[in-house]
């Protein structure tokens, strides 16, 4: 037995979800001085609703889907989120995501609470007849926690304005006619104008004002974006138009790389045709992982969550991280960021756009006023400026990082609605 070695190495321990979004907000109470129990109210969700979602599927075989609904904190109004219909949409990814509606809702002074939802199920291996089926039997399922006044649920990843309109009808079977029941919503059935470009547009707002804030022309910044579904073509579209030179994206099949820049509308039109932004010329084929690694200004994961962390966050090169997706930033690739001292917009300021138009959408379903698309717009581009412009004030005030400061106004908000509402 002599001579042998002992020494062992330790993998990393992974930490969840919910286990990031904690960190942030326990550290932003720590700042504060919020008092403990205030922060314990916070650590967990006020209701947590898991539903068996059976379907028949078209081949006749049944299959038993896992759902939920997660409402984590409503005392800065109702709850607010979307559905994500994915296969690791678990109800740690789903408590996380509820989580980080509370504080983006209280973040951009939004009447709203945070909640999410999620099925775990593949949508693009699923047909549309097997997904409406799935929809109205999940919304049957959470519909007794659901109303214009208590939760509104809202597009996410794997989910559209179709189900959305599936949500509504399946709601409206049951308690009546109800289209403020949903944000994100076909036009035609009381959806806003502007909701399909909201998050992307808020994403090159903010791209916008920090070129704006580092006194760069929006030309001379390169920009890759990981992801080419809703979120990411937008972004990619409204970044161009301003000026953005992008240069690199991808999506699940593969992606293309061009440091002179990409046509996007030339790109638009491949993509309608060919289902993926892969072959696209003139263009490099890139994967996602090199993308992530390319040589660029402006780095937007605008896919998945944790992207970027302890293992390829060293090898980032972007000199600003712009988190379109959720959570796309592990706290280890944060960690290695900050001591890179690449700049990172976090995810509750930058993808906010999305959760901003869904408010006027339900204010206007409230009113049964439907607003033009400039005012749409317009009530856009003044909140994410404002709210932008709060946030890097306080963290230049504070000699905080931008994700610090965002977590600090947030829970000072929701903190101070807890206590006016005697919850603690």
């Amino acid at each position: 037995m002599g001579g042998a070695d002992m020494t062992t190495t330790s993998e990393p321990r992974h930490v969840s979800p919910t286990e990031s979004v904690l960190q942030s907000v326990i550290a932003a109470a720590d700042r504060l001085r919020t008092p403990p129990e205030v922060v314990d109210l916070l650590r967990t969700s006020w209701r947590e609703v898991r539903a068996q979602v059976p379907v028949r599927m078209d081949d006749r075989t049944l299959r038993i889907f896992e759902g939920y609904r997660v409402q984590h904190n409503g005392a800065r109004g109702p709850y607010k989120g979307g559905v994500r219909f994915h296969p690791k949409a678990d109800l740690d990814e789903v408590r996380a995501l509820a989580m980080l509606m509370t504080y983006k809702c209280a973040l951009m002074d939004l009447p709203f609470g945070g909640a999410k939802g999620g099925v775990m199920c593949d949508p693009t291996h699923m047909s549309e007849t097997e997904l409406n089926r799935l929809t109205r039997t999940y919304t049957q399922h959470i519909g007794m926690v659901l109303g214009v006044n208590r939760d509104i649920p809202a597009p996410d990843m794997g989910t559209n304005q179709q189900t959305m309109a599936w949500m509504m009808d399946a709601y409206g079977a049951r308690y009546g006619y109800t289209p403020g029941i949903v944000t994100g919503k076909p036009v035609e059935l009381g959806g806003s104008y502007g909701r399909d470009q909201a998050t992307g547009r808020g994403v090159a707002i903010c791209m916008r004002e920090l070129a704006r804030m580092e006194r760069v022309a929006p030309q001379d910044i390169r920009v890759a974006i990981q992801g080419y579904g809703n979120v990411g073509s937008w972004t990619a579209r409204i970044a161009s138009e301003m000026g953005f030179r992008v240069i690199a994206v991808s999506d699940v099949k593969g992606g293309i790389w061009n440091p002179d820049g990409i046509d996007i509308a030339a790109l638009d039109r491949w993509f309608a045709v060919a289902g993926s932004v892969a072959g696209f010329e003139p263009a490099e084929p890139i994967t996602n992982e090199a993308l992530l690694e390319l040589d660029c200004d402006y780095l937007v994961p605008a896919a998945i969550g944790e992207v970027i962390t302890e293992e390829n966050a060293a090898r980032v090169k972007a000199r600003v991280v712009v988190e379109a997706a959720n959570h796309p930033v592990t706290p280890a690739g944060d960690a290695i960021l900050r001591a890179k001292k690449v700049l990172v917009l976090p995810d509750i300021l930058a993808n906010a756009g999305g959760v901003t138009v869904s408010y006027f959408e339900w204010t206007q379903n409230i009113q049964q006023f439907r607003w033009p698309l400039e005012r749409v717009l317009d009530e856009l581009e003044k909140r994410m400026v404002a709210t932008f412009d709060e946030l890097m004030t306080r963290a230049a005030r504070d000699g905080t990082q931008p994700r610090e400061a965002a977590f600090d106004i947030g829970l000072e908000r929701v903190a101070r609605a807890i206590q006016l509402r005697g919850f603690v």
